[in-house]
């Protein structure tokens, strides 16, 4: 299974970095939370101490045109909150 991971970079997730260590990523939905810890600890070369994931759900959307209604639904997706271990960080721009 190809597994797709790609930082997430929002302001709350670079105050969590800051904090407390953690940084997020979005996830192929099928991923589970080992996979997702042998990916970052491979791409960043840090170790992983925890992961939390959340699924969340496509939003459902609609827009008016002039001929009618245009009905559509973002896809869903799913974040991982990966914690790294005490002076370990990593750097989103080293795999680019």
């Amino acid at each position: 299974m190809d597994i797709n991971i790609k930082p997430l970079m929002t302001e709350k997730a670079t105050a969590l970095s800051e904090k407390e260590n953690c940084y997020v990523f979005a996830v192929s939905p099928e991923a589970n939370k080992f996979q997702i810890k042998d990916i970052v600890e491979k791409l960043y070369n840090v170790r992983v101490t925890n992961v939390s994931t959340c699924v969340y759900a496509g939003k459902r959307k609609q827009r008016y045109t002039r001929t009618g209604i245009i009905r559509g639904q973002r896809p869903a997706y799913k974040k991982a909150y990966v914690t790294v271990a005490d002076g370990q960080t990593i750097d989103y721009y080293s795999n680019i």
